[in-house]
């Protein structure tokens, strides 16, 4: 019964995340059209479009729905929203993050929708202590059930919407640790120019982890790459790979190759 309650739950995700991406190339959604698509009853859709207006991603509308004005009128989602986009891109680079754990490691991972299913797909044999900042990661932590994880909390002003800690205990707490590894995320990854962050708050954790780690992993989804934010977080002298959904251009391989990074495809 358990194991049928989570892939339910997998299925419904999966869902909203192909209703969001349809929302943001059409601008709206048919009810009738994306129960067709998937084959489940309309009633289905209705509910999972019900749920998504309650987190406040869409607007429903006769028949269907268009996106919210909360979304329309920022650049970045809601952390519950960018949380099912690209959702299977985003299962696989955590798949692949995980395979990079090694028994006995200690290692960061920062809050991000990206990250946030990189724990279960850890050997569950293995011993690792976790450091994060994520709220949302230590929620999940809850869910596995596994006492060869340690977690641990760096501390911090918690940031609701974002389901953060940050400010000046979370630096203090960062500079404690000197991770084998810190697996981050970032609003984009720009081939030529570095890694960029759409705001200021949990920008100063990521740089010193950037610092402090013994190698750090990029995980971006092929979205991300080449896109650039209004904070610019760092170049890619501490940065050791990165791990992104799809293959890049010989030009971007090229400017990647060239920084001496590992440029990992989750396939």
């Amino acid at each position: 019964m358990e194991s049928a309650g989570i892939e339910r739950a997998s299925s419904n995700i999966e869902r909203k995340a192909l209703i969001l991406k349809r929302l943001e190339k059409d601008g709206k959604v048919s009810v009738n059209e994306i129960s067709d698509e998937l084959k489940v009853c309309r009633e289905t859709i209705r509910r999972d479009l019900r749920e998504m207006e309650q987190e406040k991603m869409v607007q429903r509308i006769h028949g269907g729905a268009i996106l919210s004005d909360n979304i329309q009128k920022v650049k970045e989602y809601p952390y519950l929203a960018r949380e099912i986009q690209n959702y299977n891109e985003k299962l696989r680079i955590c798949k692949v993050a995980a395979e990079l754990v090694e028994d006995g490691d200690t290692i960061f991972i920062d809050n991000s929708s990206t990250t946030i299913k990189m724990l279960k797909n850890i050997n569950p044999k293995y011993q690792v202590t976790v450091i994060t900042n994520s709220i949302r990661l230590l929620l999940e932590a809850t869910l596995l059930n596994n006492e060869n994880l340690t977690i641990v909390s760096i501390g911090g002003i918690f940031r609701p919407k974002n389901y953060s800690l940050t400010g000046i205990l979370a630096n203090q707490w960062s500079k404690m640790f000197h991770p084998n590894k810190a697996f981050l995320s970032c609003y984009g990854v720009h081939t030529e120019y570095g890694l960029y962050d759409s705001n200021i708050h949990e920008i100063e954790v990521k740089r010193i982890m950037l610092e402090l780690s013994q190698s750090t992993y990029i995980m971006a989804d092929h979205t991300k790459i080449d896109r650039s934010g209004v904070v610019y977080l760092n170049d890619f002298s501490n940065v050791n790979g990165i791990i992104t959904d799809e293959p890049l251009t010989k030009e971007q391989e090229s400017c990647i190759e060239k920084n001496n990074i590992e440029l990992i495809i989750a396939k």
